[in-house]
């Protein structure tokens, strides 16, 4: 590894042991004496890089609800779900060839019969730790009579692919002393400080990569 390649790893790890703190429904961290293009770096990773579960694909059984099939598919991808990235692999990098097995999906299932609307809180899901974040986001609403039956699968993946993945929004804000913070606005699926730590780990990843191909 270069000296810069040390430098900037160093830095970056350094970055594990700064001081974040909840703020609300934040996770902010503060910067002093650092360039804000790495502490942008961080940002863009969380972004596009860090890891959630989404739904993917839906098998409509009955739907005899208001809403067309792709709708209700739409909305329950944009669902966020609580993510556990111990236990699961990316669907292409998995041993299953990406074919499907129980360690790059979660299977759920989502069943009603009764009137008024059908709740995120609905979804049944085979894992209890990957469930959606919210229980009470709408997808549709049912009339006396009717129901509604769906079989679910989510996998993990990036909000470069994909907004749903997204786990957060993100932004910098500049102080008038010099120091940056990174504000960190979770949707669900990990907390703050979770979203920044696998952030950290990425960048370091990526740093040691592009420079075992100097």
């Amino acid at each position: 590894m270069t000296h810069v390649g040390k430098k900037v790893e160093k830095e970056v790890g350094e970055y594990k042991m700064a001081s974040g703190k909840v703020v609300g429904n934040q996770f902010v961290v503060t910067f002093k004496d650092t360039s804000n293009v790495i502490v942008n770096a961080i940002r863009r990773i969380i972004l596009d890089n860090v890891p959630t579960f989404a739904i993917e694909d839906v098998e409509i059984v009955v739907n005899e609800s208001p809403l067309y099939d792709e709708t209700i598919a739409h909305r329950l991808g944009l669902v966020p779900l609580k993510t556990d990235l111990k236990s699961y692999n990316f669907k292409d990098e998995c041993k299953c060839g990406g074919i499907g097995c129980a360690l790059c999906e979660v299977t759920m299932t989502l069943k009603q019969d009764s009137e008024g609307y059908v709740y995120s809180g609905s979804i049944s899901s085979n894992d209890p730790q990957i469930i959606p974040a919210d229980d009470k986001i709408p997808i549709t609403m049912l009339f006396p009579g009717k129901k509604l039956e769906l079989n679910i699968k989510a996998v993990l993946g990036t909000g470069r692919e994909h907004a749903k993945w997204a786990p957060a929004h993100s932004y910098l804000k500049e102080e008038k002393n010099g120091e940056i913070q990174l504000i960190i606005e979770p949707f669900g699926q990990l907390s703050g400080k979770e979203i920044y730590n696998q952030a950290l780990e990425i960048l370091i990843k990526k740093i040691s990569d592009l420079e075992s191909k100097l």
